[in-house]
């Protein structure tokens, strides 16, 4: 019955800062504006296919949220930090160490890295990697290398 999640709204205090963030930060396209309603949607990848759409509230109706992003593993392994860092976008992983590059959380197994939009929204790129789900292993986050070596030793 279910086959996944269509869209998904948030609401931001400056809908043109938003626009601005989304579109061109993000590259997301713009499928319909009206300003009248100030709102905007976004498809996200494929047309038709995922929707996010913008609601403009005073920002003390705005309460921030937690969203992530489907994209192929290996482009979170290997690009995702850079097109952050080229976007002056900061990010963090879970890893409590140097480590500036994404994490893996080994219970899915799925690669991850976070930064906020310009409403303190939380935001993640995320992509599922191949491989057993850990059970006895929830809570682990670790880098991709020990992830890879988790694997390798299974």
């Amino acid at each position: 019955m279910i086959k996944g999640l269509y869209e998904t709204h948030l609401f931001v205090e400056n809908l043109e800062r938003s626009i601005d963030f989304y579109k061109h930060t993000l590259e997301l396209k713009l499928c319909r504006f009206n300003g009248d309603r100030r709102t905007a949607f976004f498809w996200i990848g494929e047309d038709k296919k995922y929707m996010l759409g913008l609601w403009e509230k005073p920002k003390e109706q705005i309460d921030a949220r937690h969203y992530a992003f489907e994209c192929d593993p290996e482009w979170v392994r290997d690009e995702s930090v850079n097109y952050l860092k080229a976007r002056n976008i900061k990010y963090w992983n879970f890893l409590n160490n140097d480590n500036e590059g994404p994490m893996v959380f080994v219970w899915m197994p799925a690669i991850s890295i976070y930064f906020h939009d310009p409403d303190g929204h939380e935001l993640e790129f995320i992509g599922v990697l191949e491989g057993d789900t850990k059970s006895e292993e929830e809570k682990r986050v670790v880098t991709y290398e020990e992830w890879l070596e988790i694997e390798r030793n299974g």
